[in-house]
């Protein structure tokens, strides 16, 4: 259960980075400081490529979203803006970065400034123990499973301090319904997991992918497959589940009295969660990086990830907003059960079924 590397593009940085810093610096440092440094430097050179992973994912989502859209409500969308209107989000970027940033009179300043960074932080953490492929992995845990879902836990906290730093109540009230929203559907939520691991033997998420080499977890478990998605459509705050931007009923919920810059990263963050959330399903469900030979790993998983984006993006612009009461009935009277039925349904697979296919 101990926490390892088990990463081959950060086993590759280190072995490159320490053999140059051994050779610059062997005749100063002992090997005990060049090898710490080198899997710091290591650490840092996998976060830049991550972090530009997730730039190029936002990026892209933000526009298909857009055009996808406009597709559906018969508009154009971005245009203009260079070919296909591929630059109209740089467009938005420098025109909401160059706007003044203001914090309201009655804000707590430190809090107010600190959750939204806090909240992005935690969620670029989390992505260090999802793998992409098997040679992309930061860290490799045995416990990955626990780590991811703890730290996705941590969010609705973050949420009620954003929202109450403010010192506006209806950024108060949409942050009390962001909390009362996800803290309902994660208990759903970890029983899903709970059958998936179940199903693996495993809490490594390397692992769980590898087990899905002949059926994927969505075709075994149908049941834990919707329910999954359903409840990281609320965990993403997505329609028809974003009761939190209410715009007819509070403005901007959270968001109401954050300047152009603070919305800036807002919007980043909105379009990470989505990266991570539906980087999860393709792993936990959808057999992750595996498929055909004729695509390498990192391609087949990123089209899992783009398809259930499309799909998210289809709900949003064709789906109506669901009221508070009505979600919180959803996930107790209705996901509770069937997540309970569908860990039985795991169990009884993974004793009987699985053992017979294998």
């Amino acid at each position: 259960m101990a926490m390892q590397i088990n990463s081959g593009a950060v086993s590759a940085i280190f072995s490159y980075a320490y053999g140059i810093l051994h050779s610059l610096l062997s005749t100063y440092l002992n090997a005990t400081i060049i090898y710490g440094l080198a899997l710091l430097l290591s650490m840092i050179i996998f976060a830049i490529l991550l972090f530009i992973l997730i730039v190029l994912f936002v990026y892209l989502f933000s526009w298909g979203e857009r055009k996808l859209m406009a597709r559906i409500q018969a508009r154009h969308g971005p245009s203009y803006v260079g070919k296909f209107g591929l630059l109209q989000n740089m467009a938005d970027v420098v025109k909401l970065l160059s706007k003044q940033d203001i914090t309201p009179k009655n804000a707590d300043r430190l809090l107010f400034h600190a959750a939204l960074p806090i909240m992005y932080a935690l969620f670029v953490f989390m992505l260090f123990f999802m793998p992409i492929t098997s040679f992309f992995d930061g860290i490799g845990t045995s416990i990955s499973v626990i780590i991811v879902f703890a730290l996705l836990s941590i969010s609705p906290i973050i949420l009620f301090i954003a929202g109450w730093s403010s010192g506006n109540k209806y950024s108060s009230i949409s942050a009390q319904r962001s909390v009362m929203v996800i803290v309902s559907y994660e208990v759903p939520m970890l029983l899903v997991v709970a059958s998936v691991a179940l199903m693996a033997h495993t809490l490594n998420l390397a692992t769980i992918v590898s087990m899905q080499s002949k059926f994927w977890y969505a075709l075994l478990l149908p049941i834990g497959f919707v329910l999954f998605f359903i409840l990281m459509l609320a965990e993403l705050e997505r329609p028809p589940f974003d009761v939190r931007e209410a715009d007819n009923e509070l403005i901007a919920g959270w968001l109401t009295d954050v300047s152009a810059p603070y919305y800036a990263l807002a919007l980043f963050l909105d379009y990470t969660r989505m990266f991570a959330g539906t980087l999860m399903i393709s792993i936990l469900f959808l057999g992750g990086w595996l498929g055909p030979p004729i695509l390498p790993p990192f391609a087949w998983i990123m089209i899992k990830v783009i398809l259930v984006t499309i799909f998210i993006i289809i709900l949003r612009a064709t789906t109506v907003r669901m009221k508070i009461g009505n979600i919180i009935k959803l996930g107790w009277k209705y996901l509770v059960p069937l997540a309970v039925l569908n860990l039985a349904l795991a169990f009884a697979i993974a004793t009987f079924v699985l053992p017979a296919l294998h």
